[in-house]
Protein backbone atom coordinates (compact mmCIF):
# COMPACT_ATOMS: atom_id res chain seq x y z
CA UNK A 1 0.00 0.00 0.00
CA UNK A 2 1.22 3.93 -0.44
CA UNK A 3 -0.10 5.94 1.13
CA UNK A 4 0.15 9.69 0.97
CA UNK A 5 -1.40 13.03 2.23
CA UNK A 6 -1.36 16.37 0.21
CA UNK A 7 -2.12 18.44 3.15
CA UNK A 8 -4.70 20.08 1.22
CA UNK A 9 -1.60 21.50 -1.34
CA UNK A 10 -3.07 20.81 -4.97
CA UNK A 11 0.02 20.59 -6.69
CA UNK A 12 1.37 17.90 -4.05
CA UNK A 13 -1.97 16.02 -4.73
CA UNK A 14 -1.39 15.71 -8.68
CA UNK A 15 1.96 14.99 -8.31
CA UNK A 16 0.67 12.09 -5.72
CA UNK A 17 -1.78 11.13 -7.94
CA UNK A 18 0.22 10.77 -11.07
CA UNK A 19 2.66 8.34 -8.88
CA UNK A 20 0.36 6.10 -8.00
CA UNK A 21 -0.59 6.06 -11.25
CA UNK A 22 3.00 5.35 -12.30
CA UNK A 23 3.45 2.79 -10.29
CA UNK A 24 0.42 0.55 -11.49
CA UNK A 25 -1.68 0.46 -8.46
CA UNK A 26 -4.71 -1.86 -8.63
CA UNK A 27 -6.97 1.00 -7.13
CA UNK A 28 -7.34 4.21 -5.68
CA UNK A 29 -8.79 4.99 -2.37
CA UNK A 30 -9.42 8.77 -1.72
CA UNK A 31 -10.74 10.96 0.90
CA UNK A 32 -12.16 13.41 0.09
CA UNK A 33 -14.01 15.15 -2.52
CA UNK A 34 -10.66 16.87 -4.27
CA UNK A 35 -8.40 13.47 -4.08
CA UNK A 36 -11.34 11.79 -5.87
CA UNK A 37 -11.75 14.96 -8.16
CA UNK A 38 -7.84 14.72 -9.81
CA UNK A 39 -7.54 11.18 -9.48
CA UNK A 40 -10.83 10.65 -11.98
CA UNK A 41 -8.97 13.38 -14.09
CA UNK A 42 -5.54 11.52 -14.44
CA UNK A 43 -7.14 7.89 -15.09
CA UNK A 44 -10.04 6.42 -16.52
CA UNK A 45 -8.66 2.67 -16.19
CA UNK A 46 -7.61 2.50 -12.30
CA UNK A 47 -10.61 1.91 -10.24
CA UNK A 48 -11.32 5.03 -7.78
CA UNK A 49 -13.15 4.21 -4.52
CA UNK A 50 -13.94 6.94 -3.02
CA UNK A 51 -14.31 8.25 1.01
CA UNK A 52 -16.07 11.25 2.58
CA UNK A 53 -16.93 12.99 -0.90
CA UNK A 54 -20.03 13.97 -2.34
CA UNK A 55 -22.74 12.54 -4.94
CA UNK A 56 -21.18 12.58 -8.62
CA UNK A 57 -23.31 15.33 -9.59
CA UNK A 58 -22.84 17.79 -6.97
CA UNK A 59 -18.51 16.97 -7.44
CA UNK A 60 -19.40 18.47 -10.97
CA UNK A 61 -18.56 14.91 -12.46
CA UNK A 62 -21.53 13.96 -14.02
CA UNK A 63 -22.08 15.42 -17.36
CA UNK A 64 -23.62 12.64 -20.10
CA UNK A 65 -22.00 10.11 -18.58
CA UNK A 66 -20.21 9.68 -14.38
CA UNK A 67 -17.07 7.98 -14.53
CA UNK A 68 -16.90 4.22 -15.53
CA UNK A 69 -14.33 3.70 -12.90
CA UNK A 70 -15.89 5.62 -9.84
CA UNK A 71 -16.43 3.39 -6.81
CA UNK A 72 -17.03 3.68 -3.02
CA UNK A 73 -19.53 5.78 -1.07
CA UNK A 74 -20.53 9.44 -1.65
CA UNK A 75 -23.14 11.16 0.09
CA UNK A 76 -25.72 14.39 -0.41
CA UNK A 77 -26.49 16.95 1.44
CA UNK A 78 -30.17 16.54 2.79
CA UNK A 79 -28.34 15.77 6.39
CA UNK A 80 -27.23 19.26 6.32
CA UNK A 81 -30.76 20.67 6.98
CA UNK A 82 -31.47 18.80 10.23
CA UNK A 83 -28.47 19.66 11.62
CA UNK A 84 -28.44 23.57 10.92
CA UNK A 85 -32.11 23.65 11.99
CA UNK A 86 -31.39 21.93 15.09
CA UNK A 87 -29.46 25.15 16.22
CA UNK A 88 -32.62 27.29 15.95
CA UNK A 89 -34.23 25.11 18.87
CA UNK A 90 -31.25 24.98 21.47
CA UNK A 91 -29.91 28.27 21.01
CA UNK A 92 -31.45 31.91 22.17
CA UNK A 93 -30.19 34.49 19.83
CA UNK A 94 -28.60 38.04 21.48
CA UNK A 95 -30.57 40.03 19.42
CA UNK A 96 -33.79 39.93 17.65
CA UNK A 97 -32.40 36.54 14.94
CA UNK A 98 -30.29 34.28 15.32
CA UNK A 99 -26.55 34.65 14.07
CA UNK A 100 -24.82 32.26 12.97
CA UNK A 101 -21.32 32.14 11.29
CA UNK A 102 -20.02 29.73 8.76
CA UNK A 103 -16.58 29.37 6.95
CA UNK A 104 -16.48 27.56 3.43
CA UNK A 105 -13.93 26.81 0.61
CA UNK A 106 -14.96 28.22 -2.69
CA UNK A 107 -12.65 25.67 -4.60
CA UNK A 108 -14.65 23.27 -3.30
CA UNK A 109 -17.75 22.54 -5.41
CA UNK A 110 -19.53 20.56 -1.81
CA UNK A 111 -18.14 22.80 0.08
CA UNK A 112 -20.47 25.95 -2.20
CA UNK A 113 -23.13 23.73 -2.39
CA UNK A 114 -23.25 23.63 1.38
CA UNK A 115 -23.06 27.13 2.02
CA UNK A 116 -25.31 27.65 -0.66
CA UNK A 117 -27.93 25.53 0.30
CA UNK A 118 -27.71 26.89 4.23
CA UNK A 119 -28.24 30.22 3.28
CA UNK A 120 -31.53 29.56 1.54
CA UNK A 121 -32.42 27.33 4.50
CA UNK A 122 -31.62 30.14 6.64
CA UNK A 123 -33.91 32.83 4.99
CA UNK A 124 -36.86 30.27 5.29
CA UNK A 125 -35.94 29.94 8.81
CA UNK A 126 -35.56 32.92 9.99
CA UNK A 127 -31.94 32.73 10.93
CA UNK A 128 -29.21 35.49 9.84
CA UNK A 129 -26.12 33.22 8.31
CA UNK A 130 -23.00 35.08 8.75
CA UNK A 131 -20.34 33.58 6.01
CA UNK A 132 -16.87 33.78 4.69
CA UNK A 133 -14.75 32.09 2.47
CA UNK A 134 -11.51 30.67 3.30
CA UNK A 135 -8.88 28.87 1.05
CA UNK A 136 -6.23 27.45 3.29
CA UNK A 137 -6.58 25.93 6.93
CA UNK A 138 -3.80 28.54 7.56
CA UNK A 139 -5.85 31.17 7.08
CA UNK A 140 -9.13 29.82 9.29
CA UNK A 141 -7.57 31.37 12.48
CA UNK A 142 -8.32 34.81 11.07
CA UNK A 143 -11.08 34.47 9.40
CA UNK A 144 -12.79 32.43 12.14
CA UNK A 145 -11.76 35.57 14.57
CA UNK A 146 -13.65 38.13 12.27
CA UNK A 147 -16.64 36.31 11.88
CA UNK A 148 -16.72 36.13 15.58
CA UNK A 149 -16.17 39.92 15.89
CA UNK A 150 -19.57 39.88 14.11
CA UNK A 151 -21.35 38.59 17.49
CA UNK A 152 -22.22 35.43 16.04
CA UNK A 153 -24.67 33.26 18.34
CA UNK A 154 -23.12 29.50 17.34
CA UNK A 155 -21.24 28.41 14.36
CA UNK A 156 -21.69 25.80 12.02
CA UNK A 157 -18.96 23.09 11.03
CA UNK A 158 -19.54 23.18 7.48
CA UNK A 159 -18.59 19.96 5.60
CA UNK A 160 -15.38 21.26 4.00
CA UNK A 161 -11.51 19.86 4.57
CA UNK A 162 -10.57 22.84 5.43
CA UNK A 163 -12.80 23.01 8.01
CA UNK A 164 -11.72 19.96 8.93
CA UNK A 165 -8.26 20.38 8.89
CA UNK A 166 -8.36 23.17 10.58
CA UNK A 167 -10.97 22.19 13.39
CA UNK A 168 -8.87 23.01 16.59
CA UNK A 169 -8.18 26.34 15.77
CA UNK A 170 -11.32 27.46 14.83
CA UNK A 171 -13.40 25.72 18.21
CA UNK A 172 -10.27 27.03 20.10
CA UNK A 173 -11.39 30.68 18.63
CA UNK A 174 -15.22 29.71 19.74
CA UNK A 175 -15.14 28.66 23.35
CA UNK A 176 -13.12 31.70 23.67
CA UNK A 177 -15.79 33.72 22.46
CA UNK A 178 -18.30 31.39 23.89
CA UNK A 179 -19.85 30.55 20.82
CA UNK A 180 -21.18 26.82 20.32
CA UNK A 181 -20.11 24.45 17.39
CA UNK A 182 -23.01 22.67 15.88
CA UNK A 183 -22.02 20.24 12.92
CA UNK A 184 -23.20 17.73 10.35
CA UNK A 185 -20.28 15.06 11.39
CA UNK A 186 -20.04 12.50 14.30
CA UNK A 187 -16.14 13.18 14.66
CA UNK A 188 -16.12 16.78 15.24
CA UNK A 189 -18.40 16.11 18.12
CA UNK A 190 -15.79 13.84 19.34
CA UNK A 191 -13.10 16.99 18.28
CA UNK A 192 -15.48 19.14 20.93
CA UNK A 193 -18.91 20.59 18.65
CA UNK A 194 -21.91 20.27 20.70
CA UNK A 195 -23.97 18.21 18.53
CA UNK A 196 -24.17 16.49 14.82
CA UNK A 197 -26.76 14.57 12.31
CA UNK A 198 -24.91 12.79 9.82
CA UNK A 199 -22.24 10.13 8.94
CA UNK A 200 -19.64 8.65 10.74
CA UNK A 201 -16.84 9.35 9.41
CA UNK A 202 -15.43 5.91 10.30
CA UNK A 203 -17.91 3.76 8.97
CA UNK A 204 -18.07 6.02 5.79
CA UNK A 205 -14.66 4.64 5.23
CA UNK A 206 -15.39 1.03 6.47
CA UNK A 207 -17.90 0.67 4.06
CA UNK A 208 -15.76 2.06 1.16
CA UNK A 209 -13.37 -0.65 2.22
CA UNK A 210 -15.51 -3.49 1.78
CA UNK A 211 -16.40 -2.63 -1.94
CA UNK A 212 -12.11 -2.08 -2.31
CA UNK A 213 -11.72 -5.58 -0.41
CA UNK A 214 -14.67 -7.26 -2.47
CA UNK A 215 -12.53 -6.16 -5.92
CA UNK A 216 -8.74 -7.14 -4.14
CA UNK A 217 -10.42 -10.37 -3.86
CA UNK A 218 -12.36 -11.01 -6.32
CA UNK A 219 -10.08 -9.04 -9.07
CA UNK A 220 -13.51 -8.13 -10.60
CA UNK A 221 -15.66 -4.94 -10.39
CA UNK A 222 -19.07 -6.95 -11.27
CA UNK A 223 -21.87 -5.90 -9.06
CA UNK A 224 -20.15 -3.07 -8.08
CA UNK A 225 -20.84 0.73 -7.89
CA UNK A 226 -20.61 3.90 -6.03
CA UNK A 227 -23.49 4.07 -3.63
CA UNK A 228 -24.44 6.40 -0.95
CA UNK A 229 -23.28 6.18 2.97
CA UNK A 230 -25.89 3.62 4.96
CA UNK A 231 -25.20 5.09 8.57
CA UNK A 232 -26.27 8.48 9.70
CA UNK A 233 -27.25 9.02 13.50
CA UNK A 234 -27.64 12.18 15.41
CA UNK A 235 -24.61 12.29 18.19
CA UNK A 236 -23.61 15.04 20.81
CA UNK A 237 -21.24 15.46 23.27
CA UNK A 238 -22.38 16.02 26.87
CA UNK A 239 -19.42 17.80 28.32
CA UNK A 240 -19.26 20.61 25.50
CA UNK A 241 -23.38 21.11 25.46
CA UNK A 242 -23.10 21.28 29.41
CA UNK A 243 -20.09 23.72 29.00
CA UNK A 244 -22.92 25.83 27.05
CA UNK A 245 -25.64 24.71 29.01
CA UNK A 246 -27.68 23.22 26.14
CA UNK A 247 -30.09 20.16 26.48
CA UNK A 248 -29.99 17.82 23.48
CA UNK A 249 -33.31 16.01 22.60
CA UNK A 250 -33.39 12.29 23.90
CA UNK A 251 -32.84 10.77 20.71
CA UNK A 252 -29.69 11.47 20.23
CA UNK A 253 -26.24 9.16 20.95
CA UNK A 254 -24.31 10.39 23.41
CA UNK A 255 -20.69 10.38 22.37
CA UNK A 256 -18.02 10.14 24.66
Amino acid sequence: MIYRNAQGDIPTLTQIIRYNISQKVTLLATNATLPTITALQNTADIPVFMMVAPTPDLMQLSGDKEPKNLFGVADNQDYIDTSFALIKSLIKPRGERLRIGLLYNQSEPQSVEAYQRLQKLSDALGVELRARSVSATADAQLVTAALINEDLDAFFANPDNIVFGAFETILKACNAAKVPIFTSEAGLVQRGAVAAYGADIYQWGHQAGEQAAQYLKTGKLDGLHWEMVKLRKHVYNPVVAARFGISVPENYELLK
